[in-house]
């Protein structure tokens, strides 16, 4: 899955790459069983001159529920990406119309995290929540996998540039300083 190393900016490096929990899948597969059962049935239990048609119909059907409810599902899960760098978090959505986010990590104020059920605390995702300080204020990012793990490492991840930022803000007033 790899973030192109070209679009980070120098000295940036991934601490964090994922997609969401493989949980999201879990509707368009039943989807693509109950589908692919359908036609079967369908084709197996018809008779005579009927049989051709209705395997044309429900096959037609067939493959235009598994395009919508398995194919495009897929697709969204395989191009949605979060990646955490040492600078900032990457949000990526989108095939054709792809849009992103990029929020600095020493803009980040609060990062939580949520269970939506009891799925989601027996595999381990969740919701996480960034609050920004900036104009967009929060996003939440669904169906994170190891997401109490994950949230751990970003407020880390966060503390340590904060404390690396006003070394370095502390360095440049002193320079400032001497200076005058």
């Amino acid at each position: 899955m790899g973030y192109p190393k070209h679009l980070l900016a120098p000295g940036e490096q991934i601490d964090l790459a994922m997609r969401p929990h493989w949980k999201a899948l879990i509707l368009p597969v039943l989807n693509l069983i109950v589908a692919v059962a359908a036609f079967g049935a369908a084709v197996g239990f018809s008779t005579g001159d009927a049989r051709k048609y209705l395997a044309i119909g429900v096959g037609a059907l067939a493959l235009i529920d598994i395009v919508i409810f398995t194919l495009r599902p897929w697709i969204i899960w395989l191009n949605k990406n979060y990646v955490v760098t040492n600078k900032r978090l990457i949000i990526r959505e989108g095939f054709i119309h792809r849009h992103g986010r990029d929020m600095p990590l020493v803009k980040i104020n609060d990062v939580s995290f949520e269970h939506n059920g009891l799925l989601d605390r027996i595999l381990g995702c969740g919701t996480l929540v960034v609050e920004s300080a900036g104009e967009h204020g929060q996003e939440q990012l669904q169906d994170i996998p190891h997401v109490e793990a994950t949230q751990r490492e970003l407020t880390n991840l966060i503390s340590n540039v904060g404390s690396a930022g006003a070394v370095e803000e502390a360095e440049a007033d002193s320079e400032e300083r001497h200076r005058r």
